[in-house]
């Protein structure tokens, strides 16, 4: 049995992990050059794809939950791992904002 079998939508966990990789980058580039304006666009267009992809991810872990009544804490665990990223994307958002404003 491989691990896709046993526990369904691993592609999520490395979709965690990746969003939450490129959204500290996007923010360690702006916190190292905060004068470039494209950084900016390029974190807000980043954090609307982020929230489709995410969006669209979640949804089928909630329907993967729904359907493999063995499987859901795992299943449970990705979820919460996909919702992990949410408040992260705000302190980020702040920081960034905390910066423009001040």
């Amino acid at each position: 049995m491989t691990q896709t079998q046993s526990a369904p939508g691993p592609f999520s966990t490395y979709l965690a992990i990746t969003s939450f990789g490129i959204g500290t980058l996007l923010l360690i580039l702006y916190l190292v050059f905060p004068q470039m304006i494209l950084l900016i666009y390029a974190g807000y267009l980043y954090v609307l794809l982020a929230i489709l992809i995410n969006g669209i991810t979640f949804l089928y872990l909630f329907y993967l939950f729904l359907i493999h009544r063995l499987k859901r804490e795992i299943i449970a665990i990705r979820m919460l791992m996909l919702l992990a990223n949410i408040p992260i994307a705000l302190l980020y958002l702040n920081i960034v904002l905390h910066n423009n404003l001040f």
